[in-house]
């Protein structure tokens, strides 16, 4: 599976994350975005195009070389600069409260210890700022759920580790997160893998953390 991993799961990723449903939803969670900008599961660097021009500069973190790669182009076009800082979201290069805001999209479902990346997001992240995020993950629906609790270890092996039965808003708020909005909805397709979790979370003031 090395060979899978590295270098033809990131060209399927690329791919199947940027259908015309995906990129519009990209534009909408990255609205709001503003000043130094840390992007966990960065991947090919599918949000770039829909960067705020308040950006001053995007921090990102992938594991990928090959995702790195195929991002290059995007880099070159971007007008906001882009410094790649690390390799895992568990354990952030950066200063405490050094960020003005997070992104994450399609990332909280594959990271191994998520709570423990949103935890360090929060440490990094200044008093007051957002996580904006687009993931999928766990239905209500119990029908839906059943199919991807059977689903999820498939998954996990095809798609480097990816879950389609994560509870995102529990493991936001369980990470100490305040969820300012949220909007749930399927994408279009099989339900299984595509119910969505967008929205802001808030890093509460350090009195209160």
């Amino acid at each position: 599976m090395g060979l899978y991993r590295q270098h033809v799961l990131p060209r399927i990723v690329d791919k199947a994350c940027a259908t015309t449903e995906i990129r519009s939803l990209r534009g909408q969670v990255t609205e709001g975005l503003a000043g130094r900008v840390v992007e966990i599961g960065f991947g090919s660097g599918l949000n770039l195009p829909h960067l705020p021009p308040a950006v001053a500069e995007l921090l990102a973190v992938e594991p990928s070389a090959t995702a790195r790669r195929l991002a290059a182009s995007r880099v070159a076009a971007s007008p906001v600069p882009v410094e790649f800082i690390g390799l895992d979201g568990e354990h952030l290069p950066l200063d405490d409260d050094s960020v003005d805001a997070a992104l994450s999209t399609f990332t909280l479902c594959t990271i191994p210890d998520a709570i423990g990346a949103l935890r360090e997001l929060r440490r990094v992240l200044r008093p007051g700022g957002h996580l904006h995020f687009l993931e999928h993950g766990l239905s209500p629906d119990p029908a839906v759920a059943r199919w991807q609790h059977r689903l999820t270890p498939i998954q996990r092996r095809l798609f480097g580790g990816c879950h389609f039965d994560r509870p995102i808003d529990q493991l936001l708020t369980t990470a100490g997160f305040d969820i300012a909005s949220l909007r749930n909805y399927h994408l279009k397709g099989p339900q299984p893998p595509g119910y969505m979790y967008e929205g802001i979370a808030h890093n509460p003031p350090a009195a209160v953390r």
